[in-house]
């Protein structure tokens, strides 16, 4: 097919947009330092303006899309991680299993400040990752682990031959995304090249591909969860929901919205009618008993849709039990609300008033009172919205995602990636414009060399205003259009 000339003929314009989009990719992966900002924005500006126009020329060739995403990706195979420094500890960790250590009880510093090196590579994996980094324990969960084990059987020596191994893998996991994700827009009766404002977006190519972010695994389940939930193998899509948590933790803030859709749904015909056979003969066809059979079959479902999630996540978590990797993770996975803070809006909102009564950064009070808030508003989401299809189910998780980012002390660039596969299967595209806006963030680094390292609060501010700007029009005002829409077309 690419050697058609017709083919060339009916395709030019995108084959020269693709061209100019690799090379500004091999750019982007060998010729690039984070600090240099103004040449970071250009070129992701361009990247993003040339991705657009591809799917928009292409989306009737769902081929050569797919051909384009995984061959955009290929060009960073050989290229070491430029916007991200977390990978060096991905290889310490993968490496400390392998000889033997339980990577939730160590942190790096204890073995450096003695002098020790238990790995290969150790000083420059620790100069690598960065004081902070090697100062906490690892909060990456057991898949996370497995997949840096791997890195580290292939190549425990070389750390250009661990990212090539967990750079394949976080692209093998694209593919699974873009199979599952096409797969459930066609049961949506949505159009499957959607699916392309995730896969071949610069963004998700940057930062999973290019920065080694395992989001694109966990998000790989979790797309893959809701597709097999959609068809109505819930069990399945309950184990492979855990496999989702045990590469990222942040699955778990959707739990709560699965009550709906699983207990008011309509049930399986055939479990509904051995429930009903069975309460009918003892009730004597007792209508006001036969009024409760789908919510009991719901419920049993809804705990058993638990019960597999949560004794699943339990035992991959288990080869690592013991009473000190309790203490240490969740002393770690409290730092993201306490200690930390990048890129976030209101927050930063809160700390300024927080500053004005109080005079210092009340920090460790915010943090607290934010998963309290969240937990509020996923409870609302869950009880007091319609979540009974699977378009409405996802609708609602990228709300709750989408007001945790709002609220969250740190918001790194490759979190919103969620987000995004989100959107691909809801009306809402704030998500998508987020994904462009979001390299304004990498603007923190202009001030890594001076004694100010804070990040410029103007710059946030755009980012943010935009990002709004898109959510509330879409969730108020564009709504609100649409109704009106048909009036305006009548009086024309």
């Amino acid at each position: 097919m690419l050697l058609n000339p017709v083919f060339f003929k009916l395709n030019k314009t995108p084959l020269l947009l693709a061209l100019v989009s690799l090379l500004l990719y091999i750019s982007f992966a060998y010729d690039l330092i984070r600090t240099d900002y103004i040449k970071l924005v250009m070129l992701y500006g361009a990247l993003w303006f040339l991705f657009y126009k591809l799917v928009q020329f292409l989306k009737t060739n769902i081929k050569l899309l797919t051909w384009l995403a995984f061959g955009l990706r290929a060009i960073f195979i050989l290229a070491i991680p430029n916007l991200s420094q977390d990978f060096y500890r991905f290889i310490w960790d993968g490496r400390m299993l392998l000889e033997g250590f339980n990577p939730y009880l160590f942190t790096v510093d204890s073995f450096i400040s003695k002098g020790e090196f238990p790995v290969a590579q150790a000083q420059e994996l620790y100069n690598g990752m960065g004081t902070l980094n090697a100062s906490h324990f690892t909060n990456y969960p057991p898949i996370n682990q497995l997949c840096f084990v791997i890195a580290a059987l292939f190549s425990g020596k070389n750390i250009l031959g661990s990212v090539i191994v967990m750079r394949l893998l976080i692209i093998a996991a694209d593919f699974g995304t873009l199979c599952f994700g096409k797969k459930l827009l066609e049961k949506l009766s949505m159009p499957s090249y959607h699916i392309f404002w995730y896969i071949l977006n610069p963004f998700i190519i940057i930062e999973l591909t290019g920065n080694l972010h395992f989001e694109g695994v966990m998000i790989f389940f979790l797309v893959w969860s809701l597709y097999l939930l959609h068809i109505g193998k819930w069990q399945w899509a309950a184990i492979v929901f855990a496999l989702s948590v045990s590469v990222k933790l942040i699955p778990l803030i959707f739990l709560p919205l699965f009550y709906q859709w699983i207990t008011l749904k309509k049930n399986d015909d055939a479990m509904l009618k051995h429930t009903s056979d069975a309460l009918n003969t003892r009730a004597q066809h007792d209508e006001r008993i036969k009024k409760w059979i789908p919510a009991l079959v719901g419920m049993k479902k809804l705990i058993s849709f638990y019960a597999i999630i949560g004794i699943t996540t339990v035992i991959l978590f288990l080869p690592f039990y013991s009473s000190e990797f309790i203490t240490n993770y969740t002393q770690t996975v409290a730092l993201w609300f306490q200690n930390f803070e990048f890129n976030a809006s209101m927050y930063y909102i809160a700390r300024e008033i927080g500053y004005t009564f109080r005079g210092y950064n009340e920090i460790a009070i915010i943090g607290k009172v934010i998963p309290i808030v969240v937990i509020l508003f996923v409870l609302i989401i869950t009880f007091f919205r319609r979540n009974k299809t699977t378009v409405k189910l996802i609708t609602a998780m990228l709300l709750v995602l989408s007001f945790y980012y709002f609220t969250t002390t740190t918001v790194h660039p490759w979190y919103i990636a969620t987000l995004l596969i989100l959107s691909v299967f809801t009306k809402y595209k704030f998500p998508l414009v987020w994904s462009f806006v979001i390299i304004l963030s990498y603007l923190a680094y202009i001030n890594i060399d001076k004694a100010d390292k804070s990040e410029n609060l103007w710059i946030i501010a755009l980012e943010y205003a935009i990002v709004y700007g898109v959510f509330i029009w879409e969730v108020y005002y564009k709504k609100g259009f649409r109704k009106r829409k048909p009036k305006f077309f009548l009086k024309t």
